[in-house]
């Protein structure tokens, strides 16, 4: 098969450096590997708060170094962990209002993933209760809405995932990414998969490999490729969640698990949907 073509890509899940966590590259780093690939975009996360500044940087640093020979972009989010104050509309707000393009429910302070990890619930920042979105959700919801931006679900379980997405959806939210339902800490099924995209036309990210504890990863390509076949690849967006040191550095991983599924019947214009159109129209970018 031939080979894949990086040229235009966006990924719109990448971990990078200052992070407690260490990653391979750090912010700059990871943009000159963006660049050298050709990359149109990548959004930075940190399970820490929010990368809008550090994109920013990353922008300016490219403009004094590069003077515009390229068109690559690095965009911020806001993860609403614990130190940003959980769901927290203010944090939001400052966030998007600097550029951020991506809004995360709770990671690793999600109620979901502290029972995952064997650890005390009551330490997590709650996203439903009772059944319903708690209040200063809706407030969020407003937020992502007036932005324009992407609501990504995070960490959260699936039965709280549908209770998200279905309160969202009305409070005007037309940008939301399912985040790596494959992952054992979120384990959505399949039907659950196909049933999300059925009833509310959302996006599943799919990403290279998923931690599996101590330091050891699993591949998920040929996961991804059932569920892009059994799903249909207009609803599902290709991501690595890259940058462990465990993993191939970041543009590797990414060509990597393209070319596994050009190798594997996907076409190179349904590719192109699931690394391209999706995240520009997500990012409101323009071909």
């Amino acid at each position: 098969m031939e080979k894949v073509s990086m040229k235009g890509v966006i990924d719109m899940h990448v971990h990078s450096n200052p992070d407690i966590r260490h990653r391979a590259y750090d912010d700059f780093e990871l943009m000159e590997a963006g660049i050298r690939v050709g990359a149109r975009a990548i959004v930075i996360k940190t399970h820490q708060g929010t990368t809008v500044d550090r994109a920013y940087l990353c922008n300016r640093h490219n403009e004094i170094v590069h003077h515009g020979d390229n068109d690559f972009q690095m965009f911020g989010s806001v993860t609403l962990n614990r130190q940003m104050g959980g769901i927290n509309p203010a944090a939001v707000e400052s966030g998007l209002k600097l550029g951020g393009k991506v809004v995360w429910l709770p990671t690793a302070s999600a109620v979901n993933h502290l029972v995952k990890m064997g650890k005390d619930p009551a330490d997590g920042v709650e996203c439903v209760r009772d059944g319903k979105i708690v209040p200063e959700l809706k407030d969020v919801f407003q937020l992502v809405k007036d932005f324009d931006v992407v609501l990504g679900t995070a960490h959260v379980s699936p039965q709280e995932c549908f209770v998200v997405v279905e309160a969202a959806r009305p409070a005007g939210v037309k940008k939301i990414v399912v985040t790596h339902p494959e992952w054992w800490i979120v384990d959505m099924s399949l039907e659950d998969q196909l049933r999300i995209v059925r009833d509310y036309d959302v996006y599943l990210e799919r990403c290279f490999a998923q931690n599996m504890g101590g330091g050891k990863y699993k591949s998920n390509l040929p996961d991804n490729l059932e569920v892009i076949r059994a799903v249909g690849y207009k609803n599902v967006m290709i991501s690595t969640d890259g940058g462990q040191v465990e993993n191939p550095n970041w543009e590797i991983a990414l060509e990597q698990y393209m070319q596994y599924m050009a190798d594997n019947g996907v076409t190179a214009e349904q590719l192109r949907h699931m690394t391209h159109t999706i995240q520009m129209g997500l990012l409101g970018l323009e071909e």
